[in-house]
């Protein structure tokens, strides 16, 4: 059981490694905002209900294949999904840069697309779990553009 917990707490906590970074949270409150922004309470509960979910869903993949097993299109999604997820935080908050934001999110939502039909390849059910993160980083990805439009 404590093995279990620990393999879970592995597939979870790097997606909590965007708050060791130091940013300027205060940035979002400064700009202009679309009016269904919604409050900045909102992203940390979503996200991290968002994570623990995208962590059950490796952590079951992980649980009923050898990582050798695992075909490489479903490690390069999640991998990919991994980076330009945690690179949102750097590049909108830490570079004010609303572009590059926009990217990484698009990038986050396309990879959480493949990412989710590769995990349905192995595990159908389990692979449900991530609908809340395609829909919540599609709404990220609005949600930027609309800032960069508001903000140019």
């Amino acid at each position: 059981m404590i093995k279990k917990i620990f393999i879970y707490l592995i597939c979870l906590l790097p997606w909590f490694a965007n708050n060791l970074i130091p940013v300027d949270y205060q940035y979002f409150k400064e700009i202009k905002t679309p009016f269904f922004a919604p409050p900045t309470s909102f992203y940390p509960i979503a996200w991290t209900i968002v994570y623990i979910l995208i962590a059950f869903t490796v952590y079951s993949i992980i649980n009923s294949y050898k990582l050798k097993d695992l075909s490489n299109t479903y490690k390069y999604s999640l991998i990919i999904n991994y980076l330009f997820n945690q690179s949102y935080t750097i590049v909108f908050f830490g570079l004010k840069n609303h572009f590059l934001g926009i990217i990484s999110c698009l990038v986050t939502f396309l990879s959480a697309l493949f990412l989710q039909e590769e995990t349905s390849l192995m595990n159908n059910k389990i692979s449900k779990l991530l609908y809340p993160y395609i829909l919540l980083s599609l709404f990220a990805t609005i949600l930027s553009i609309s800032i960069y439009l508001l903000n140019i």
